[in-house]
């Protein structure tokens, strides 16, 4: 009977359900959200590739409706990399913006999984590269037609940065429009021609673009490249996204969106006026958060994030903080957070347990694992999602990874073990929604001295939460009566160990975190 019972929660998991589901009580942006690299996550039709209709049978694995069922992830946003027609398998090149990828399903494929989505409060956001298109893109085809009839009144003559060889700017990387003395720039490859948009009919195509699939129920977009719209010209790229925002919020004014401005933080500032950017520095294997979760110093991480948030609200009252570990440019965060010595659990508690709106990166849940190596491909970054049900889905080509260091099991496993990092990444997100000062409050650091405890405390509603993390491998006890202000009592706690709070010691059990009040 315990099997019977065991194998019907894996399949109701694993599978979509038809029945009626309690709507999630979320009702802001303040959500947790979970990168879909599309082609690599769920194969629906037996080809090896990842596609829409896939996602979509997987919806109650990510969120069955009820947030707090416990028989979920519990995400409550899904970010889908790029899914227009491309040539590539990472689809970065659009060829053609208004149509899917035929790899990855059709616009009606589309359309029912924002359905469905909405029907459960996930907020669906696209992967929008604008900087630049696909060399087969029909506008770059006008484009070089144009420059060689030497057509200057054709739409399509400036649609992209287009420059003789005595204007070429150092640092940018040109290719010459054969037949011609004209060269395109394209800083990420020769098939990837960079816009112009000093040109507003560019301008006004992206917006047009963007609207088109807004109109379709999308809820916002992750502006790829976003510092790459004018090449090393932060004034420039700044003032676009603060004029392409306001176009877009005329459209949807609650629109999610969120910036990739991979660069320092003081860059990456300057965007967040009208956008939310992913805070790069907390991010990889050097990162504050992986630095804090391998047993680091917390008041370092705490500090961070204290003092980068008073610098976004600075530029932005309501900015908000976008922590993540990995993405799919970035190797995983299962070689350098481990499982096995809970790191991974600890590193979740990180960035899951903080202010704003986390990312998960597909796979992160079960510790995939993935990194560029000998062959220093981004495909082996991107692998297929270990699903262990029979799911056909095959990892992208170029590809190189040894399979067999795949040690951490597969979704259908890692359900059946309670103590599993899928089952900890459930109760986890299930803690951060029980409790909305965690992704709402005010931060500020909460320092802790003689000690690598720390954490924050946190303002929400006229009260005072206080949140604090041992990364340590060991029970840590500290001294708090002599703190003002200090905490009264647990609220809760979540980790490998105990926490108690007795006549003013705190007892912090190892790779814990507590909430006290």
């Amino acid at each position: 009977m315990k099997k019977l019972l065991i194998t019907l929660l894996v399949l109701g998991m694993l599978m979509t359900g038809c029945h009626k589901k309690t709507a999630d009580p979320i009702d802001d942006n303040y959500r947790v959200f979970y990168e879909i690299f599309t082609g690599s996550f769920s194969d629906s039709n037996g080809d090896g590739i990842g596609d829409l209709k896939g996602i979509l049978k997987r919806l109650d694995y990510l969120n069955d409706g009820d947030i707090s069922s416990g028989k979920s992830l519990g995400i409550q946003g899904i970010w889908l990399s790029p899914i227009f027609s491309s040539p590539s398998y990472h689809k970065y090149d659009a060829d053609d913006y208004y149509k899917i990828d035929p790899a990855f399903g059709t616009e009606e494929d589309l359309k029912k999984l924002i359905e469905e989505c909405h029907k459960r409060n996930i907020l669906v956001i696209l992967d929008l590269v604008i900087n630049h298109s696909s060399i087969h893109n029909e506008w770059f085809e006008k484009f070089r037609t144009a420059r060689l009839k030497g057509d200057k009144n054709d739409p399509y003559y400036d649609y992209y940065v287009c420059v003789s060889e005595n204007e070429m700017e150092a640092g940018h990387t040109y290719y010459r429009i054969p037949n011609s003395s004209f060269y395109y720039e394209g800083n990420f490859s020769s098939d990837m021609p960079e816009f112009n948009y000093d040109n507003f009919d560019v301008r006004n195509a992206m917006v047009d673009l963007a609207k088109y699939y807004l109109d379709l129920g999308v809820d916002g977009f992750r502006f790829d490249a976003a510092k790459y719209i004018y090449y090393g010209d932060t004034f420039k790229s700044v003032n676009f996204w603060n004029w392409y925002m306001e176009k877009l919020r005329e459209i949807k004014p609650d629109i999610y969106t969120v910036g990739e401005v991979w660069s320092s933080d003081s860059e990456t500032i300057e965007y967040i006026k009208e956008v939310n950017c992913f805070d790069f520095a907390m991010s990889g294997a050097e990162g504050y958060i992986a630095s804090a979760a391998k047993g680091g110093n917390v008041n370092i991480f705490s500090n961070y994030v204290d003092s980068y948030l008073k610098k976004i609200h600075e530029k932005n009252k309501d900015a908000m903080l976008i922590p993540f570990i990995a993405n799919h440019d970035m190797d995983r965060a299962a070689g350098y957070v481990q499982a096995f010595n809970k790191r991974g659990y600890m590193a979740a508690n990180l960035y899951l347990l903080c202010s704003g709106s986390p990312f998960i990166y597909y796979g992160e849940e079960i510790g995939l694992k993935g990194s560029r190596g000998g062959a220093n491909t981004d495909a082996n970054r991107r692998l297929a999602m270990l699903w262990g049900d029979g799911d056909t889905i095959a990892d992208p080509e170029g590809t190189t990874f040894d399979p067999s260091k795949q040690v951490n099991g597969t979704v259908k496993e890692q359900l059946e073990n309670p103590d599993s990092l899928l089952n900890y990444y459930g109760k986890l997100i299930s803690f951060r929604n029980r409790y909305p000062q965690i992704a709402r409050g005010n931060y500020s650091s909460y320092y802790l001295k003689n000690t690598s405890i720390g954490g924050f405390l946190i303002e929400y509603e006229g009260e005072t939460t206080y949140l604090l993390h041992n990364t340590l491998d060991t029970e840590k006890s500290i001294d708090l009566s002599g703190y003002d202000p200090k905490p009264s009592e647990i609220i809760d706690f979540i980790g490998q160990g105990e926490c108690t709070y007795e006549n003013g010691i705190l007892t912090i059990g190892a790779q814990s975190s507590v909430l006290l009040k």
